[in-house]
Order: structure tokens, then sequence, then C-alpha cells
């Protein structure tokens, strides 16, 4: 009896890596959700702190937002396959981490300023295919609201953001525009527009700004 019981105990300690990975991805929804919900309690929690040392606050937004992000794909995207292509592994890397560490410093900065006036995630969409999109609206201190729309595409069973629209500013455009422009201005030098890809992020972040001017009501 009691070999039979260690025996199901062994094969039941063995199935639990299995059962883990069982269980249901969030939806496209509640990933967003959670993920929003998770960054402003953090934000709300540390803002002070995070004032006083913006590493320790762009490692703990690359550690929330990093993981439901496609990394991969939208720095491929920005490159288009006309640069991607000739691109080496180290390169796109290298990309990558730039991509991520401006991106998190410019529009994070932008967090930090933030008093949660509201954040509301629209009902859930249609998620049966591989792509969807969650709709969000940020009200701002004056009351006036902007529209936030994440697009995400369904990656080995689990969603990820590819892109995101700012107050329509759709900002995987706006940088694939960028970095076609830069790579001109520095006569197709992919390392150079790689290493100064913070500066077009910069770029970026003017024009989302000036349309945050401007608010839906």
């Amino acid at each position: 009896m009691i070999s039979t019981l260690r025996r199901g105990l062994l094969i039941l300690l063995a199935a639990l890596p299995l059962m883990a990975n069982a269980v249901a991805a969030p939806s496209a929804h509640e990933l967003i959700q959670d993920t929003t919900t998770r960054l402003l309690a953090d934000l709300a929690a540390n803002k002070e702190k995070y004032k006083q040392s913006p590493k320790d606050f762009y490692d703990a937004l690359n550690g929330i937002v990093g993981p439901v992000v496609d990394a991969d794909g939208i720095s491929r995207s920005i490159m288009t396959v006309k640069y991607s292509r000739k691109a080496t592994p180290e390169q796109m890397q290298r990309f990558q981490e730039n991509f991520k560490r401006s991106l998190m410093q410019f529009y994070g900065n932008a967090l930090l300023e933030y008093n949660n006036q509201g954040i509301t995630v629209s009902p859930a969409k249609d998620e049966s295919g591989t792509r969807t999109s969650v709709d969000m609206q940020v009200k701002g201190s004056s009351g006036s609201i902007y529209p936030v729309s994440y697009t995400l595409e369904k990656i080995n069973g689990e969603w990820k953001v590819r892109n995101v629209i700012i107050n329509g500013i759709n900002i995987g455009k706006l940088f694939r525009d960028q970095f076609t422009d830069a790579m001109q201005r520095n006569g197709n030098d992919l390392d150079k527009t790689i290493d100064n890809w913070a500066g077009e992020v910069a770029k970026a972040k003017d024009v989302t700004d000036k349309a945050a001017v401007k608010p839906v009501q």
C-alpha cells in the first residue's frame, strides 16, 4: 500500500510541470488589464523611490511590461525586411536592447508624472484568431480622454503586444518611417542607426506628445 502511494506521489510530482503548462494562457484582454493594474500598483507604491533612482524604475518597468511585448517581432517590423534580412544576430539583439531601453526611458518618464487620474480597459473583442486589439482610455489631468489601442498577436499560444496606437498615432509605423529615414541619413550604416536609435525615439516622443494635446473629448 505504501509502495503504491509512493509511486502515485512520484507520478503526481512528475506531472506538475505539465499541469502548469496546461493552464490556459490569459486572454489578450486579461493580459492588458493585468499588466496595467500591476504597473500602476507598482508605480503608486514606489513613485518617490523611482524619481530618485530612474534605473530602478526602468528595470521594474521592463520586468512588468517586457514579458508581454514581442520585442523580436517589433524590432524586425521597424527595420522592415529590407534591413532586417541584412542584419546579423548581434545587430538584431543590440537593436532590440537599444529599442527597449530608450522606449522605457522616454515614455517611462511620462509615467512618473501620471497621478492615476483614470485608465479604463474596454470590453474584450473577438480573440478567436491569431490577431486582435485591446482598447484603453486614459484620462488626463484636465479630464480629457486619450484613446490607446494595443495590437496583439498570438505567438506559441500566448498573446504578445506587437503595436500600439496612441491618440491616432500609429507608433509602429512612426518608428518604421524613422528607421528608414535614419538609414538614409546615415548612408545605410546599420550600426550607426542602431547606436543612435535613442535619438529617434526622442523624436517619436515629440510627435506623440503633440498628439496628446489634442484629446478626443
